[in-house]
């Protein structure tokens, strides 16, 4: 559920609150009695970090942050202890609260209450209303005089935008085909007074999108290709970012046709189609002075007749021919198109995002992102920090070019697949070949769906990208 997030000007009295504090100390002088002061420094010595006192008229919730530890690590923390103070406050049935700065930094205070909002989501769009357990917490108050309305407006953009790529990932392929995801984004578009353009097939098979067209051969719904432009005014960039993100709505695999327990989620494989759709949204709707552009080739991808076959050569939009050996891995066929597609723009860095590989997922879970690079070494590095503030964290894996070589084809210029080896690193490796242009690779497999609850992640779609982007953009800006 969306929260609405708004400043308190007044310090709260009877209100339901939540104390943020860093030890015992900080308690003198909040109202509490000598019996409740007792019982929460017992909580806390027990390793309870959020502690709440019910007086029934109101709910009041103690946070106990951290001083010590990386910047990284103790905003973290307090997203962390976000989530957990919305668990409570819904459990008590708690439908307003107010946020009191006690004794921690700004950033602190924001990083608690991202974690806070995000927890609360709830995708319920299929499911009856239970008053008994749906969340209540509808809306947070923030009193902390070193924060802006500016402040909390950024974060109730982000916040936003996140909701909306989990809501993307959420939704079933009954409703959330290629035509309407692109639709949707153009409505995003509209609301945030970003430019986007759909390219319908027909333009598709005149660009000659090989790559697209071929995933999209079993489908009976037509294949899109959206492009998102924010160009403001005051950009402070003449050649454009270029956000790619992978839009397969639904995978079966095609003819290599995954088991059913593998095919149980796959709605979620347009996620980084979804992330890029989000931060667009939210670079957008903050009116960054950077020019961006997201692309986001979208199909499903199923076994019907006239499906693409192991054995196909198909020619992709900057003439590369690809053999087939595995129609699942499709992903990497939709991404090569707009991959060569992006040197339209001359871009200054082109980052894909996608749920590519079960071999990204295999290596390190669901705690990172896998990322390769080329030629983009000093903005990988910006990443890689931006990723650890974000706890939106990237692996690097080596991108060395001994890797293309199972990629060689014998009647053909490339195979989409390498070996049984290194599947991530090739899968990367065949998405460089379409590019001439400072380039970074992400591999979502493992963290853009979730089956069980993860901290304030949700369970489902997490939305993960759509803050890294943002930061990003954001720190070009500044």
């Amino acid at each position: 559920m969306n929260t609405l997030l708004k400043k308190a000007l007044r310090k709260p009295t009877a209100a339901d609150t939540i104390f943020l504090v860093k030890d015992g100390k900080d308690l003198d002088n909040l109202g509490f009695t000598e019996e409740e002061v007792n019982y929460i420094k017992r909580q806390h010595r027990n390793n309870n970090n959020v502690v709440s006192v019910n007086r029934y008229k109101n709910l009041l919730t103690i946070v106990f942050g951290e001083y010590v530890g990386t910047r990284s690590i103790r905003m973290e923390t307090y997203r962390m202890r976000g989530d957990e103070a919305q668990l409570l406050l819904n459990k008590a049935r708690v439908e307003r609260t107010v946020v009191f700065n006690v004794n921690a930094a700004k950033e602190e205070v924001l990083a608690f209450t991202e974690g806070l909002l995000l927890g609360n989501y709830t995708f319920g769009k299929y499911k009856k209303r239970d008053k008994k357990k749906d969340n209540t917490l509808e809306q947070v108050d923030v009193y902390d005089n070193d924060i802006t309305e500016e402040e909390l407006d950024e974060l109730r953009i982000v916040t936003n935008a996140v909701f909306v790529a989990r809501d993307f990932v959420n939704e079933p392929v009954a409703y959330l085909n290629a035509t309407r995801f692109a639709e949707e984004m153009q409505a995003l578009g509209k609301e945030a007074n970003a430019k986007v353009e759909v390219f319908n097939k027909k333009k598709l098979e005149a660009l000659k999108m090989g790559g697209l067209l071929a995933v999209n051969r079993g489908s009976m719904d037509p294949p899109t290709f959206t492009v998102i432009e924010w160009k403001p005014k005051n950009a402070k960039n003449k050649k454009p970012f270029v956000f790619v993100g992978k839009g397969v709505v639904y995978d079966t695999g095609g003819l290599s046709l995954k088991p059913t327990n593998f095919m149980d989620t796959m709605k979620c494989d347009m996620a980084g189609g979804a992330a890029v759709a989000g931060a667009l949204y939210a670079i957008a709707k903050a009116k960054l002075p950077v020019y961006v552009v997201g692309l986001v080739p979208a199909t499903d991808n199923r076994p019907d007749g006239n499906a693409y076959t192991p054995g196909d050569i198909i020619t992709m939009h900057d003439g590369t021919t690809v053999e087939v050996l595995n129609t699942d891995a499709e992903g990497r066929m939709i991404l090569a198109d707009a991959l060569s597609y992006a040197k339209e723009y001359n871009p200054e860095l082109v980052v894909d995002i996608a749920t590519l590989t079960g071999a990204a997922a295999r290596a390190i879970g669901p705690q990172a992102i896998v990322g390769m690079e080329a030629k983009a070494d000093d903005d990988f590095e910006y990443f890689k920090r931006i990723g650890s503030l974000t706890h939106e964290r990237i692996i690097e894996f080596p991108f060395w070019d001994e890797y293309k070589e199972s990629l060689k084809s014998k009647i053909a210029d490339l195979k989409n697949i390498g070996g049984v080896d290194a599947g991530a690193i090739t899968a990367g490796k065949f998405l460089e070949h379409f590019t001439n242009y400072p380039y970074i690779h992400l591999d979502i497999a493992a963290p853009a769906f979730l089956e069980k609850r993860g901290s304030y992640r949700g369970e489902g779609g997490t939305g993960v990208g759509v803050r890294l982007f943002y930061n990003f953009i954001k720190s070009k800006a500044e």
